[in-house]
């Protein structure tokens, strides 16, 4: 049995131990938020927080997840200071990598208050935004940063 908490909600999973956690989390647990995109860890549309860092979740064991805290964009507290900036700097085109990116740039922000240019680039290079929206996700991380100061 494998005991892990989703979203504050504690959970078990009594499956196979090699099982993606992103399949978990979408298929027993639910939550769709979290994107299958390319499987392998490249893309970032999986991200999700495991005890507070940001991961793939594609790439994730449930064994490699068990006694951890998973947050998922769906535990995100509505209108987080990034969502929030997300919204006014109208990032999202297609949406597809949205929650993947948002989860990341909040890990970022909580370990960096004030991130550059460079930070913000390096922090978010292997999140993948196939509509190319980079220019407004670094304005809405640095928009979120002055609000969460």
């Amino acid at each position: 049995m494998i005991r892990l908490k989703v979203n504050g909600r504690e959970e078990n999973f009594n499956g196979d131990p090699d099982m993606p956690l992103l399949w978990y989390l979408r298929d027993a647990a639910g939550l769709t938020g979290t994107k299958f995109g390319c499987g392998m860890a490249l893309c970032g549309a999986c991200t999700v927080h495991k005890d507070g860092k940001p991961v793939r979740s594609c790439s994730v064991s449930m064994q490699a997840a068990a006694g951890s805290e998973i947050t998922t964009i769906e535990g995100i507290p509505a209108l987080h200071p990034v969502q929030k900036a997300w919204i006014e700097a109208r990032v999202p085109q297609c949406g597809y990598c949205q929650s993947g990116q948002i989860m990341q740039a909040i890990a970022l922000l909580e370990t960096n208050k004030q991130p550059t240019d460079a930070d913000i680039d390096q922090a978010m290079s292997g999140n993948i935004c196939r509509c190319g929206t980079y220019q407004r996700i670094r304005a809405a991380i640095h928009q979120a940063a002055k609000e969460m100061a």
